[in-house]
This record gives structure tokens, C-alpha cells and sequence, in this order.
């Protein structure tokens, strides 16, 4: 009988992107946090929209990094 191995999730790519109903990899903008008093209400507003992930090399990386990003979003295991 052959073993089969676990892949570890990279935890902060995990945190920072998600994947939709149909499949993108979505990601939030930076800069969210603090230093935004002079930041125009406009540009704080664009901070509110997910970007997709349409660079084919980095869906593979975000894939590689987090193989179990999709499967376990809305439903994560037990235990």
C-alpha cells in the first residue's frame, strides 16, 4: 500500500484570496487598514472592490500555495 501525502496550505495566501462560484481567484486591494485621513473618498471607495486574478502564472502559483483553497472555503474539516 503507497501513502499518500498531504500538501501544507500556504496560510497567508489562503487569507488573502478566495475563489468564486465559478471558479476566480479574487483578491482584496491593500492598504485598507490605517494612514487613509488624506486619501480621497473616490480612491478609499475603490478599496471596497475584489480584483480578479487573470496573470495565468500567478493563478498557478496562488494553486500551488493553496491546493485546498476551493474545496474547503464553505465547507472546512472537521477536527
Amino acid at each position: 500500500m503507497t501513502k499518500k501525502y498531504k500538501l501544507k496550505t500556504h496560510k497567508s495566501t489562503a487569507k488573502r484570496f478566495r475563489v468564486t462560484g465559478t471558479g476566480k481567484i479574487v483578491r482584496t486591494k491593500g492598504g485598507k487598514s490605517h494612514l487613509r485621513r488624506r486619501t480621497p473618498k473616490a480612491t478609499k471607495a475603490m478599496f471596497t472592490k475584489m480584483l480578479e486574478i487573470v496573470t495565468p502564472g500567478e493563478k498557478r502559483r496562488i494553486r500551488r500555495l493553496a491546493p485546498y483553497l476551493r474545496r474547503y472555503k464553505a465547507n472546512p474539516p472537521a477536527g
